[in-house]
């Protein structure tokens, strides 16, 4: 598992997504490319954005007792999961506009580093460790950058 928290770890992942063009298809799953980078700047704006609700107490103890698991574990995410009516992107996105944010929320939270998230309070999970925050974002984003052959 690669560490968000390291500056080399961050730098693959800046040079995976740079190897993207518009023209980029998935290998499998229904997003376009602008679509899956929008998809993946979900996770950090619900960490530095305020634009997306918190659920409420039953959909948080739900999401912590069938959902925490999986995606705070190093265990890789399958092909085609389902996933969070939030993370849905329809339409056109800027390519290079959601190219340009992922890339800086990427470096953004590796500057603040490890400290900054251990304890953190996740929307969904309540407060992580900031190892459960790595295996997130890492995973996430290698699952992703994986899809589209990069």
């Amino acid at each position: 598992m690669q560490n968000v928290f390291l500056k080399e770890d961050c730098d693959q992942f800046v040079t995976r997504i740079n190897k993207l063009t518009t023209d980029s298809q998935p290998l499998w799953g229904k997003m376009s490319v602008d679509q899956m980078l929008a998809h993946c700047n979900v996770t950090y704006e619900m960490v530095y954005d305020n634009i997306h609700s918190k659920p409420n107490a039953f959909i948080k103890l739900l999401l912590k007792l069938l959902a925490k698991k999986k995606v705070v574990s190093e265990t890789p995410y399958p092909r085609s999961l389902g996933t969070a009516p939030q993370f849905i992107i329809k339409g056109n996105r800027d390519f290079e506009l959601e190219k340009s944010r992922l890339i800086s929320y990427i470096q953004k939270t590796q500057e603040l580093g490890e400290k900054e998230f251990e304890g953190k309070e996740s929307l969904s999970f309540g407060k992580l460790s900031s190892k459960e925050w790595n295996n997130m974002f890492a995973k996430h984003l290698d699952h992703h950058l994986s899809q589209f052959g990069v």
